[in-house]
């Protein structure tokens, strides 16, 4: 598993367009904050805004949740890593051989990014789930961070309510992402 660095551990997530995205880096300083980059900015505005982002100094998470035959998740694991990004991630329900494909994308970079796993996202329902055919959540949640931890992902990303038991089945080290943090003063989330 990678060292993260001490850093904030706070990431702002740049659900904008590209313009507001390099206005909003320009008013956060990269000693405070990281940057995600998810799929909204990143289909309307492609690799450079990453690019960009990164050479103001930011680490940027590129959160593409990529979930495919495992060739796919490898090459566009490879993508990200020659983006720069700090962390990327993947469904954790791609199973282990996309997993295990991911791992091996990043094991020639010297400083590869965190690879992290969705488990369940965090705005499902308990009704979302039984629809799909899961009848306990939180049972799934540690199920699945179990099958990332054993395949050699860095962390997940989790509910703030399941960041203590993750901890406590995936061990200190592993790393739990949580979504959605919003202060009341700010319109932006905090990821």
């Amino acid at each position: 598993m990678k060292a993260i660095k001490v850093s904030s551990p706070i990431i702002v997530s740049l659900d904008v367009d590209y313009d507001k995205a390099i206005s909003l880096a320009n008013d956060f300083d990269p000693e405070q904050c990281r940057l995600k980059v998810g799929s909204q900015l990143f289909t309307s505005s492609g690799p450079k805004v990453v690019k960009d982002l990164s050479s103001l100094g930011f680490d940027i998470f590129l959160d593409l949740k990529f979930h495919d035959i495992p060739n796919t998740v490898s090459e566009a694991i490879r993508a990200a890593a020659d983006l720069g990004v700090w962390m990327v991630n993947v469904h954790v329900s791609g199973g282990p051989s996309m997993l295990e494909s991911a791992r091996k994308a990043l094991s020639s970079y010297n400083n590869p990014p965190l690879l992290i796993g969705v488990t369940m996202l965090t705005s499902l329902s308990n009704e979302d789930v039984k629809e799909i055919g899961i009848s306990d959540i939180s049972e799934k949640v540690m199920q699945l961070a179990l099958l990332a931890k054993s395949n050699g992902l860095d962390g997940i990303v989790c509910s703030p309510r399941e960041v203590k038991v993750i901890k406590e089945l995936c061990g200190k080290e592993f790393i739990a992402v949580t979504p959605g943090i919003r202060t009341k003063e700010m319109n932006i989330n905090i990821l």
